[in-house]
């Protein structure tokens, strides 16, 4: 199939005003297919050719201006309109097209628990294709008018308010000007709580097995929703452009959300079956938060081409954050975006496939390489841009010059440049040259304070900076408490400064117990410590007043261990000593995620995993000791859960199986239990009917996906045959089941009988990923890239991936990656 390249779509919109899609859709003819008939009116503003894309199963019929084109002048996905004349044409196109299982176009899922079935549509990016043809580019906006037949008790939300015209048919109110990509339909026996707001209906959806758990937490869902709504219309001139705000959540759905105008999906994981922690609920809430700022910035105004996603996923990110913190009771949601999302940005700013966070565009010259940039630069870099953007240029600037974009932009097209120009009109700064330094380059800039003395016993800070960007950051100095033998440090003085430093060094009186560069984390850099601020981290760093100060911190202490600065050992010896008395919950995780995930699995060397985990053990152990009173449920979930990960023996957690129960809670919940069946089949104390067993108490989709990870985690040569037959020869698997059956498969305690399929993944992802396309080729690479395997051989059998197998790219940019982090794991061994 072919992928649309940039200058082809600029050549379509010099070409074509698209008006109007009539689309009418028959979910009612199969398990595997369903009806599209669509009517497209445009205008073509010269003579010439063009062509449209739909990838269907079987395309009827086609007319255009009444008259009939072959069918069979279809090639790949492109259905060619040849000799266009200047003016109005109708086309008219009937076609049977194929539901998904890998969360592409519109994905069928049956539900395991009571046989019911649900369709959702997913369309980002390019696969509105896969539903009704389609001029694809996002800058032909156009009106849609959708009317769908359902099964009888289904009920179907679109992007509009639906009405049920009888006998299953439904009608959606025309949306106002979108792009092609955020066309939406999900249709099934959905549960839904609707209510009002504002003049508004506001909808929560999901399937009829979840309805008890989202009833649970329907009244925090809506108030949340609320009030990012009310303050999003604090902040922004233009109201809310659609007609109504539906939240469905969909199952096996590929990304967190999607911001589809009024139909925003979530995957269906946000309704919790089971025990969770209050950060996790704020990352709900946060991508709530996310995904309602894209009903203005991305569905109001939308990038004109695929090199400007970050205009989209930065703003929203950032807005997201800021917003969850102002309207809600979540108001520490910075230290949950500095420990989880800057790092991935980190990282991925740190790997050869590195991109600006505006790449010029040149860089993605098609469909199929914009697809790769929905990553860790998109989101969390572009939002610590902006973040930094605001401490630079104040917020009032910036939301003025954020309404003045919606204002010239609304309903249309805008890019980089109309974004820059639309903030550079309500102030003095050079946000021209801003952009240019901190948007189009790559790399994450080091700082290191370099204290030096000066007279009478004070002293002044140097910033040494590797790097070319200008920042504005919090320099904080933190004294010892004498009050308590120094274990707590309190706040002298938070100083602002810019960086480079034209003024020379900066005064800083006697010197302080820390020197912490960009306290209140409000750049995007890595920080160094000088020598004396190194001994007080190592000392006393769980005694820092704030959560986000703590976060800095830790991110200095990651970064050093992944640039072979700091042994990995150092790092779970601080964790050992601090998180016995952190209380925030998002650093706990993210420590204990870095821990156990990274250092543990692929930092330190198979003989020194035991005593990594043996630390990782006895840590979780004190945290469970610690909340036995009950006070902190959250950190007390936490530590169980890793507890769990990190078991080298089964007894415990086998114990724990049995009883139903940690002893002084929490009891074990669905996801519990198959998290513990998970360990013990990677350490070989269980079996199949086990699993059998856990399977037929909870038989829900998530049931499913626990068995399959369970039985591909058994230490058996036939289980593992199994598992890969599964993943790389058959294609019935769903993209969950794909993972579910990945993440079970590779484990460290298993090394040697899996050593022979390390070669084969390299060969059989390039042929699974070219079968079955770009969503399972990301899976692929993400899931079943033996990551266990820090070794020059893995790397050398990647690289010759690479050079000679032609992997599409979408597993091409995943091997890159995942060999780029394992040289690096290797790096951190040798250091």
């Amino acid at each position: 199939m072919s992928v649309l390249t940039r200058d082809e779509a600029q050549t379509r919109a010099t070409l074509l005003d698209v008006h109007r899609y009539t689309i009418d859709l028959d979910l009612t003819t199969g398990d595997d297919t369903f009806d599209s008939k669509t009517v497209i009116r445009f205008t073509a503003r010269t003579d010439a050719d063009t062509f449209i894309e739909v990838k269907p199963a079987e395309l009827r019929s086609v007319t255009l201006d009444g008259q009939p084109l072959d069918p069979e002048t279809l090639d790949g996905n492109r259905l060619p309109l040849t000799n266009l004349t200047a003016g109005d044409h109708e086309l008219r196109v009937e076609a049977s097209m194929r539901y998904s299982r890998t969360g592409e176009g519109m994905h069928r899922f049956t539900d395991p628990t009571d046989g019911e079935t649900y369709v959702y549509s997913n369309l980002c990016m390019d696969d509105a294709q896969r539903v009704f043809p389609v001029f694809d580019q996002p800058d032909l906006k156009a009106v849609f008018e959708l009317t769908v037949t359902a099964p009888a008790g289904w009920s179907v939300l679109a992007n509009g308010r639906t009405e049920h015209l009888g006998e299953g048919r439904w009608q959606a109110t025309p949306t106002p000007l979108i792009s092609t990509y955020l066309v939406a339909v999900a249709a099934g026996p959905y549960h839904s709580v609707t209510t009002e707001h504002r003049g508004l209906p506001f909808g929560l959806h999901c399937r009829r097995s979840l309805a008890p758990y989202l009833d649970a937490d329907a009244d925090e869902l809506l108030d949340i929703t609320k009030q990012c709504f009310d303050r999003y219309h604090e902040k922004f001139e233009e109201p809310y452009p659609f007609d109504s705000y539906d939240q469905a959540f969909v199952p096996e759905f590929n990304a967190g959300a999607m911001e589809n105008p009024g139909l925003v999906t979530f995957r269906d994981e946000f309704i919790y079956r089971s025990a969770v922690t209050d950060t996790e609920r704020q990352t709900r809430a946060m991508v709530i938060a996310h995904e309602m700022a894209h009903m203005w910035f991305g569905d109001l105004v939308t990038l004109r081409w695929w090199d400007d996603i970050w205009l989209n996923e930065s703003f929203a990110e950032y807005m997201g954050y800021q917003t969850l913190t102002e309207a809600t009771r979540f108001t520490d949601t910075w230290t949950d975006f500095g420990v989880v999302r800057k790092a991935w940005g980190y990282d991925a700013d740190q790997r050869p496939s590195t991109h600006p966070v505006a790449p010029d565009p040149e860089l993605v010259p098609d469909t199929a390489s914009a697809m790769l940039n929905f990553d860790g630069i998109s989101y969390a870099k572009g939002a610590s841009a902006l973040r930094q953007l605001v401490t630079w240029l104040g917020e009032k600037d910036f939301l003025a010059g954020i309404n003045t974009h919606f204002a010239r932009h609304k309903f249309a097209n805008a890019t980089l440049a109309d974004f820059i120009d639309s903030l550079a009109g309500g102030t003095e700064r050079d946000v021209h040259a801003w952009a240019d330094t901190w948007l189009r380059t790559t790399g994450v800039d080091t700082l290191t304070a370099v204290v030096t003395p000066g007279d009478e016993g004070t002293y002044a800070l140097r910033v040494e900076h590797d790097g070319s960007r200008p920042h504005r950051i919090a320099v904080g100095l933190y004294d010892q408490d004498v009050a308590d033998e120094g274990r707590h440090l309190v706040l002298r003085e938070r100083l602002d400064l810019d960086v480079p430093q034209t003024d020379g060094p900066l005064p800083i009186g006697k010197r302080p117990a820390l020197l912490l560069l960009n306290d209140s984390d409000l750049t995007y850099a890595k920080v160094r410590f000088d020598a004396e601020s190194f001994k007080t981290v190592t000392a006393s760093l769980s005694g820092l007043p704030s959560p986000l100060t703590r976060a800095v911190v830790w991110n200095a202490l990651r970064d050093s261990v992944r640039d072979g600065e700091l042994p990995p050992a150092a790092y779970l010896e601080a964790a050992r000593a601090h998180l016995p008395h952190e209380t925030d919950l998002a650093l706990v995780q993210g420590v204990l995620a870095f821990a156990s995930v990274q250092i543990a699995d692929r930092y330190v060397t198979p003989e020194e995993r035991p005593a990594a985990l043996a630390t990782l053990t006895s840590l979780c152990r004190d945290l469970i000791r610690r909340t036995e009173d009950g006070d902190n449920p959250g950190l007390r979930l936490i530590a169980v859960r890793h507890f769990i990960d990190v078991a080298a023996h089964p007894d415990t957690i086998a114990a724990w199986l049995a009883d139903g129960t940690v002893p002084g809670g929490p009891e074990l919940d669905p996801e519990l239990r198959w998290r513990v069946l998970a360990r013990l089949a990677v350490l070989g104390a269980t079996d199949e009917a086990a699993i059998a067993a856990e399977l037929a108490r909870d038989p829900s989709a998530t049931g499913q996906e626990g068995a399959t990870r369970c039985r591909a985690a058994l230490p058996d040569a036939d289980a593992k045959a199994k598992a890969w037959e599964a993943m790389f020869t058959h294609d019935d698997l769903s993209n969950y089941l794909f993972i579910a059956n990945a993440q079970g498969f590779w484990q460290p305690e298993q090394a040697d009988l899996v050593r022979d399929y390390v070669p084969r993944f390299f060969e059989d992802a390039v042929t699974l990923a070219a079968r079955r396309g770009p969503a399972i080729a990301d899976a692929a690479g993400r899931w079943a890239f033996p990551a266990h395997a820090v070794d020059a051989e893995t790397l050398r059998f990647g690289e010759r991936c690479l050079s000679d197998a032609e992997p599409i790219p979408a597993l091409r940019r995943k091997l890159a990656d995942q060999l780029d982090d394992l040289g690096r794991a290797l790096r951190v061994r040798q250091a």
